[in-house]
């Protein structure tokens, strides 16, 4: 199935019935009067997220999506059918975006949220209901009321504990395919990945998701390689995955491109915990690997884990860094959620 995060989509509600002006016409009735019943409710717009997706690739073939009209009332008091709703089914993690592109709608993080993007239109009045004592035959219906038509785009973030960073062929999708059931494509050239990965790895009794996603070069603020599109994606991660490539002639300078272009996309995401790996270290000998090492700890501040993806050597120890911080980051969010002195069971 072909990957899709980012797509336009035209939705509308449904217009509200009209009102009925009608009159009682029955036989041995003798005092007729108003009869018409009111108009139905236009549909709304619902937007759902579901289980079973990881792409946006259905809104490529359908971007106009119209809820029903009501049903305008009749006589006799009869009031019209509601128009039926219409649901736009995403995955979890797809933002509803307005036309701007900027404004936030909704986002959807839990399986099952439902939010409503467009209301339907309420439905007419018949002259049934301005039947008075001064008014006993009233000529007057209320027309429906129209629907709400608008564009959005829905964007999908998707959802992760772990986010991989790195330069071109740094070794992320291979550390994938050696930790998790993940197959994504591993080639020796420049850009292999040209859209996110996801892969589920267990270790130590626990399970994490890690979002591989293509490889960021200097000038990606500025549309250079496939640019900053895919780092909304890592947004959602607890912890980054930062692999340097341990062939590289400048490790510190490519760990300074990749953190400078994070700091250029989002402040918050560049402040976000990393754990950052000198990554092929058995294509090293140990006298460059000891001087990568220390140049690269200097650069990043922070302790600097060395790994190997392909002879496994090291992988163990950075997935228990990982879970670590991962599970750090779940209790506290528990701890938010928990207020001093409520009950729990």
């Amino acid at each position: 199935m072909k990957f899709l995060d980012l797509t336009k989509v035209y939705i509308r509600s449904g217009s509200g019935g009209k009102g009925c002006i009608s009159f009682r016409r029955e036989a041995y009735v003798e005092f007729g009067g108003p009869d018409g019943g009111d108009g139905g409710d236009g549909g709304a717009v619902w937007v759902e997220a579901v289980d079973g997706l990881n792409t946006l690739i259905d809104f490529r073939y359908q971007q106009h999506f119209f809820a029903q009209n009501g049903q305008a009332g009749m006589g006799r008091q009869m009031s019209g059918h509601n128009g039926e709703d219409i649901v736009l089914r995403v995955p979890v993690g797809t933002e509803v975006l307005d036309e701007d592109q900027q404004t936030v709608l909704a986002d959807l993080t839990r399986l099952g949220q439902r939010v409503q993007l467009a209301a339907g239109g309420n439905g007419g009045w018949g002259n049934l209901r301005f039947k008075s004592s001064t008014n006993r035959a009233p000529r007057r219906a209320n027309p429906g009321q129209d629907g709400v038509e608008r564009t959005i785009w829905l964007r999908l973030k998707l959802i992760a504990d772990v986010g991989l960073l790195g330069m071109p062929n740094a070794g992320k999708s291979t550390f994938l395919a050696a930790t998790s059931n993940a197959r994504p494509k591993i080639a020796d050239y420049p850009f292999t990945t040209l859209h996110p990965n996801l892969g589920v790895v267990g270790i130590d009794n626990a399970e994490l998701v890690i979002a591989d996603i293509p490889g960021l070069i200097e000038g990606a603020s500025e549309g250079t390689g496939l640019g900053h599109r895919f780092l909304g994606h890592v947004e959602r991660c607890a912890v980054l995955l930062h692999l340097v490539d341990g062939t590289a002639d400048d490790v510190a300078g490519d760990f300074r491109v990749i953190s400078g272009e994070l700091q250029k996309y989002a402040a918050d995401l560049a402040a976000r915990p990393r754990v950052v790996v000198l990554n092929k270290i058995d294509a090293l000998t140990d006298e460059d690997r000891a001087e990568k090492l220390a140049a690269l700890a200097e650069e990043a501040g922070q302790k600097v884990f060395e790994m190997s993806a392909v002879s496994g050597a090291g992988v163990q120890d950075v997935l228990r860094a990982l879970r670590a911080v991962v599970l750090g980051a779940k209790q506290e969010q528990i701890e938010a959620k928990t207020e001093p002195g409520t009950w729990q069971p």
